[in-house]
């Protein structure tokens, strides 16, 4: 992973433009013209009060207000409308909802009946009103009293609450600050329903604070354990049926919190009227919404230990805002899915057994402009056609900064709303599988941004971060680190890989920056690192972690993998997390490990003039020493094709002849050494340009009109015959981590500049790979070979003319000598091409 430019600051709150919920939001709350009170405040979306000019007082909720007011997203075009939060309509629009009528008198319903509930104790209603209290339901809604039952409800600017059930109608006295209250007479809490009078409306509700909480004591015994590897189920917004009643159940943990609101569009912004309730020392906070359905946009707005307040994104959201708007969106999923085939087959095979190339593709920059359900069109096809067995997304999740590449994350639980809806990424998953195409994520657990309006001391103190802010703070990326040790923490992460994994059908998870989460002192001076109990640099809190992530996810998700970006000699990334090594760790648990050691080698040594690369032989060799000591992927990736790094192409020395014979002879090369591959975007057709997230590949170059599109389509075709190749030839993969898959045949040509090794499958059928990156041809060139097979055919050569070669071929077979070399019983003499790979096998 390379630095990144750290993530945007905190984006203003968008007015139109906002994702619109159902036109059925029902009528629960506020209608636009009480949303100035008595004082001649006004609700704000960051929930503080200002004052109304007289002006806008006059025609508040009409939507011809200033553009320039911070209101709930949409709030103009919306009451412009007509339309109330509820459903209910102002102006002359036609009621949309069923129990919207005319306003009426208050005066109409008659107080006849109901006694006065004794007044809240001064100080619970100050906490009340305040957002600071941790059970509202104690005081609102009815509960049972001498001599009837009490009702009270919390309504800013209503002018009046009736509560209605079969045969009652029962006007509730005023309190004052939007609170009514009242004792009627009853033995039995009956099936009620408020009606809430507004100054042009009435609306009949049902009262959340009648209902029972949503969650189960399952679910909180599992968060404050740590366990719950569903925690998407628990925590967020839930759309659900709960006693009988359509609605959604908001859930947060916030155990520093004095008290939680729910806000959004359903109530202007203002959560006076929806305070949460604690569910007791998990920490959680937990309100049903009756009549809240998909499509509604919300926060939690949270009073803080010290008193202040913050409006806050769900950490669980599904389903979010386009960027930079940050509001979370109510969600249920109602994709199909078609891939039951892929899925029953995808754990057949071990993956370190099995064919694995890798496309990396970042979505929103590989055809700009297109959405999830065109890039299903599109990328598939494309992938299928080159060969590549699996893409390699970069981060789906939600980010607020888009130079960030999606890798400072603040909706872990969201797909980008850049690019569609959590449903239309699932059918762009669902199209690469029917098309046998794996997806593989980028995931990034180890830090996150300080945006004020997300996980940065969500609850008024370090939440998902670390206590102490030396160990928060991220050296590299300006970030804040997650805090491992803290149980609830690593429940939100383990379970966020489960959650991409098991709802969204993905197939691995790359997971991003594992060397930061490993090691105390990274990217730290003497001095600023404290080191772990045994006086050591290792984080033993991520260790933790990710071989808890690594164990949960292969046991949930039968034939998904996962890879670690870790470019340290950290010892058993890739070993069982049970076996303990010599470091006196067990293993962290990863299917596969990206080979940045390969990587870095490798290019050092074709970047060079080929009358150099003899005094940098060691670089291409190095890396057999370690091969076996992970499971490996050999990267290119987007890091190494950005920041002055140049395109792969670019990177080799010479003409634009030698640069693309360099390119496709390194391809060849390491498409056959041990390990899987992964290529990223635009490298498959020797784009010269380094890549940019503004405009992605330069596709022109495709172009049938530009007279160089021969070259960057030969490459193409290269990568296509390489790939099909590779996947019809086990001894390519079948033994990449074992010693018995691998010889090397001559691994000390440094003078010729010639690599050859054997790859051997199951079975011990051979594959003969040879590289020359000399700009000459070599004729007679002797290779010793196993007496069997008894003769070689050419199947790939990347000299070829279709690729853009010179076109030294060999089409015949070639019969092996009884005369020994390099150690074996036979050998041929072959013809080895210029800045070039040849791959033979028995005819």
């Amino acid at each position: 992973m390379t630095a990144r430019p750290p993530s945007s600051r905190p984006s203003p709150e968008p007015g139109p433009g906002r994702p619109e919920g159902p036109s059925g939001i029902p009528a629960t709350f506020l209608p636009a013209r009480a949303r100035t009170g008595p004082s001649g405040m006004e609700a704000v979306r960051d929930g503080t009060p200002r004052a109304a000019s007289g002006d806008e007082r006059g025609r508040a909720g009409t939507g011809n207000g200033p553009s320039g007011r911070n209101d709930g997203p949409g709030e103009g075009a919306r009451a412009a409308s007509g339309v109330e939060s509820g459903g209910a309509r102002t102006g002359n629009g036609p009621a949309a909802h069923p129990r919207a009528q005319p306003a009426r008198p208050a005066a109409a319903a008659a107080h006849r009946g109901v006694r006065p509930a004794e007044p809240l104790v001064e100080e619970e209603r100050g906490r009340l009103l305040s957002g600071a209290h941790h059970d509202p339901h104690a005081l609102l809604g009815a509960h049972h009293v001498a001599g009837g039952v009490a009702f009270r409800a919390l309504r800013p600017f209503a002018r009046s609450v009736e509560v209605r059930a079969k045969g009652l109608r029962a006007l509730l006295h005023d309190e004052g600050d939007g609170l009514f209250a009242g004792v009627l007479p009853l033995r039995e809490i009956p099936d009620y329903r408020f009606l809430v009078v507004y100054d042009d409306a009435e609306l009949e509700v049902h009262d959340p604070y009648r209902f029972l909480p949503a969650l189960g004591e399952l679910d909180l015994h599992l968060i404050r354990e740590g366990r719950h590897e569903e925690l998407w189920r628990a925590l967020g917004a839930e759309p659900m049926t709960h006693e009988g009643v359509d609605g959604t159940r908001f859930s947060v943990w916030a155990p520093n919190a004095q008290g939680v609101r729910v806000v959004g569009d359903f109530n202007y912004w203002d959560g006076t009227g929806h305070p949460m309730r604690s569910l007791g020392g998990a920490g959680v906070w937990e309100l049903f919404l009756p009549g809240i359905g998909e499509g509604a946009l919300y926060k939690f707005q949270i009073t803080r230990p010290d008193g202040s307040h913050t409006m806050r994104a769900d950490p669980m959201a599904r389903r979010t805002e386009v960027p930079p708007a940050n509001a979370s969106i109510v969600h249920a999923s109602h994709h199909a899915w078609t891939d039951g085939e892929w899925l029953e087959r995808r754990g057949e095979r071990p993956v370190h057994e099995a064919p694995f190339s890798v496309y990396e593709v970042h979505l929103a920059s590989w055809r700009p402009g297109l959405s999830y359900r065109k890039l299903a069109e599109q990328l598939p096809a494309y992938v299928k056609d080159l060969g590549f067995t699996h893409v390699e997304l970069m981060p789906v999740a939600e980010h607020p900064f888009g130079g960030s590449w999606g890798y400072q994350v603040t909706g872990f639980y969201a797909p980008t709303a850049r690019l569609g809806t959590p449903d239309d990424f699932k059918h762009l998953v669902d199209a690469l599988h029917r098309a046998g195409i794996g997806v593989l994520m980028d995931w990034v657990p180890a830090h996150f941004p300080r945006d004020d309006w997300a996980l940065a001391e969500f609850d008024g103190r370090p939440l998902y971060e670390h206590g102490d802010p030396a160990r928060a703070a991220h050296p590299d990326w300006g970030t804040l680190e997650f805090d491992y040790g803290r149980t609830e923490v690593r429940n939100f992460l383990v379970a966020n890989a489960v959650y991409w994994c098991q709802e969204f059908h993905i197939d691995g998870l790359r997971v991003d920056a594992v060397a930061s989460m490993l090691y105390l002192d990274y990217s730290r001076a003497e001095g600023q690192w404290t080191p772990n109990v045994h006086g050591g640099r290792e984080n033993l809190d991520a260790v933790a972690f990710l071989q808890e992530m690594n164990a949960t996810v292969y046991r949930r998700c039968p034939g998904v993998v996962t890879i670690a970006e870790e470019s340290t000699a950290w010892d058993g990334v890739t070993r069982a997390t049970h076996h303990v090594g010599a470091g006196g760790f067990g293993g962290l648990g990863f299917g596969l490990k990206w080979n940045m050691g390969w990587m870095h080698d490798s290019l050092v040594y074709v970047s060079k003039e080929p009358v150099h690369r003899k005094y940098h032989h060691g670089e291409m060799t190095f890396s057999m020493i370690y091969a076996y000591s992970e499971n490996y992927v050999l990267p290119i990736s987007h890091d190494e094709v950005v920041h002055g790094k140049r395109a792969l192409v670019s990177k080799m020395p010479g003409d634009w002849w030698q640069q693309r014979a360099t390119h496709r002879a390194y391809l060849g090369f390491m498409w056959a050494h041990p390990g899987k591959q992964l290529l990223f975007m635009g490298q498959e057709f020797a784009q010269g340009a380094e890549w940019s997230e503004g405009h992605g590949p330069d596709w022109w170059l495709l172009d049938p009109s530009y007279s160089a599109e021969a070259d960057h389509r030969g490459v193409r075709d290269l990568v296509r015959d390489l790939n099909h190749a590779y996947r019809r030839t086990p001894a390519l993969w079948q033994r990449d981590t074992v010693p018995e898959g691998f010889e090397w045949v001559d691994g000390d040509a440094s003078e010729d500049n010639v690599f050859a090794f054997l790859r051997y499958d199951a079975e011990g059928s051979p594959l003969l790979a040879v590289s020359n990156f000399s700009p000459v041809v070599r004729h007679h060139y002797p290779l010793g070979v196993p007496a069997r097979p008894t003769s070689w055919l050419e199947i790939l050569n990347t000299d070829a003319e279709r690729y853009g070669g010179s076109g030294v071929v060999t089409p015949e077979p070639i019969k092996p000598e009884a005369t020994r070399h390099h150690g074996r019983p036979a050998s041929i003499t072959v013809t080895l091409p210029p800045l070039a790979t040849v791959w033979w096998r028995g005819a």
